[in-house]
């Protein structure tokens, strides 16, 4: 299977588990966007919306986001949020 193929397929399983969150950020104005999977299966995501700019982030992320993604697909090696905004 080429890193292509891989990856479309580790990016629908990273949405099946984002739409798991996704309910919760939509409640508060926000939401989530897969930016890519690299070929090292890292995921980079993006927070919009309210999401962006919430203090609460990082907690977000951490809490919900990353650990959602890292139980429903162990093959990522890392999730990473481009946009995180300091709690202080």
């Amino acid at each position: 299977m080429g890193t292509e193929l891989e990856n479309e397929l580790l990016l629908d399983r990273v949405e099946t588990a984002l739409n798991t969150i996704r309910p919760y950020l939509e409640a508060d104005g926000g939401n989530v966007k897969v930016l890519e999977v690299t070929n090292d299966k890292v995921v980079r995501l993006e927070l919009v919306g309210a999401c962006g700019s919430c203090p609460m982030s990082a907690m977000t992320f951490k809490a919900g986001l990353e650990e959602a993604i890292l139980k429903a697909v162990p093959e990522v090696s890392r999730v990473e949020a481009t946009n995180l905004t300091p709690a202080f």
